[in-house]
């Protein structure tokens, strides 16, 4: 059964490290030619569905919500300088900005289906404010990533319709639709890294591992 540090660094592993690979390498996939690059960002689409997993069981399982939303929020600033000098080479790409921001849109979506569930209409007024910041802001994934997490959280409790509907949010449906599979192996138990060094570990190793990317090109 998965737990949720292994999941954490599930998505580590494959965020934006297809970047590092070289594109010479050549397979044929379907009767189609791509490179080896090509064919990791296949697989990188598994990241960011198992992210928002894990986002939805901490957003319920944390103890402070608020604190939970500061270290996204720190986590998201800190890592858009490294992500844009990878991505674009340039200090700040206004056009594209990290993953982060998306989740944490994500989680404000999540707080105010949760503050106003007993009054839908403002929740959905909040949602809509939500999901045009994800656009102003150019955030990875953008709506579709935005839509899919409140989605993902939505349909918790039942996993065929998790499954079934949240793939068509994202791009490379398929990819989606394998990583969702997965999350159904989780148990709900925390997993064997538990010390505070593992979590900020995890935290610290997205940007970290953009920056050196950027450094050794």
């Amino acid at each position: 059964m998965l737990s949720g540090h292994i999941t954490k660094f599930y998505f580590c592993h494959f965020t934006q490290t297809a970047a590092t690979w070289p594109t010479a390498t050549l397979f044929t996939v379907a009767g189609r030619v791509v490179s080896f690059h090509q064919l990791l960002l296949m697989f990188g689409k598994f990241a960011f569905p198992l992210f928002a997993f894990m986002l939805v069981v901490g957003f319920e399982k944390t103890h402070n919500r608020k604190k939970y939303g500061i270290r996204l929020l720190i986590l998201a600033i800190v890592s858009e300088i490294p992500f844009d000098l990878m991505t674009s080479g340039v200090l700040f790409n206004p056009y594209h900005n990290n993953v982060i921001i998306t989740l944490l849109i994500g989680f404000l979506a999540l707080c105010s289906l949760e503050r106003f569930k007993q009054n839908r209409i403002i929740g959905l007024i909040l949602i809509l404010g939500l999901l045009l910041l994800s656009r102003y802001l150019n955030a990875d994934y953008r709506t579709g990533g935005f839509l899919f997490i409140p989605i993902l959280y939505g349909l918790r409790k039942e996993k065929i319709l998790q499954c079934v509907i949240s793939p068509f949010l994202l791009p490379m449906k398929a990819m989606v639709f394998m990583s969702l599979l997965l999350t159904c192996l989780y148990n709900g138990e925390r997993g064997f890294f538990k010390s505070k060094f593992w979590k900020y570990f995890f935290y610290a190793f997205y940007p970290i591992h953009m920056l050196v990317i950027y450094l050794v090109r």
